[in-house]
C-alpha cells in the first residue's frame, strides 16, 4: 500500500489550451480516486525554471520525474513496482512533470531522478497529463491488489 503520508504531485509547465478543461476534469477524477492511498494534487507552472525552483525548495525526500520521450519506458506493472520501491525507501513526495512545448532543457533533465516516456508518439500535453494520472491510479490499484488492473499477460500494460 502507498503510505498515506506520501504525496503525489502531477505538475505541468505551460499555459491553458482549448481542450484543457475536459482533460482537467478527468485528471482530477483519477487523482481523487487515489486519495484513499496517497495525497494527490496537480499544479501548473509558467516555466521550467519555476518548476525547478519550487522543487529545489522542497524539504524531505522528493523525487522529480520528468515526462520525456527520451526517458525510460515501463509497463504498468513495472511502473507500480517503481512507485512501491520509492514508498519503501521513505520518499515523501513524487513530482511527475509534463514539460514545456519545446521539451525539457538539458539542465532540467539533469536535475530529475527519472525521465519517463509514455511512448515515442507525440501527444498533447493535456492528454499526457491524463494518461499519467490514469497510470498513477493504475499503479496504486496494482500495489493495493485492487481488481482495476487486470493485465494481459507478461510484458503488457
Amino acid at each position: 500500500m502507498l503510505d498515506a503520508m506520501m504525496k503525489i504531485m502531477l505538475a505541468h509547465v505551460g499555459g491553458r489550451t482549448r481542450a484543457k478543461e475536459g482533460f482537467d476534469a478527468a485528471v482530477e477524477e483519477y487523482l481523487e480516486r487515489c486519495s484513499g492511498f496517497a495525497r494527490c494534487a496537480t499544479e501548473g507552472f509558467r516555466s521550467e525554471t519555476a518548476l525547478l525552483e519550487r522543487w529545489a525548495k522542497q524539504k524531505g525526500r522528493t523525487v522529480l520525474v520528468l515526462l520525456d520521450s527520451r526517458g525510460r519506458q515501463m509497463t504498468s506493472e513495472a511502473f507500480a513496482e517503481w512507485m512501491g520501491s520509492r514508498r519503501d525507501e521513505g520518499v515523501q513526495e513524487i513530482v511527475f512533470a509534463v514539460g514545456p512545448a519545446d521539451g525539457w532543457t538539458d539542465t532540467g533533465r539533469a536535475r530529475a531522478q527519472l525521465g519517463l516516456s509514455l511512448g515515442q508518439m507525440t501527444m498533447a500535453h493535456g492528454l499526457a497529463r491524463l494518461v499519467m494520472a490514469e497510470q498513477i491510479y493504475r499503479a496504486v490499484t496494482i500495489l493495493m491488489g485492487h481488481p482495476y488492473h487486470r493485465g494481459h499477460g507478461k510484458g503488457s500494460s
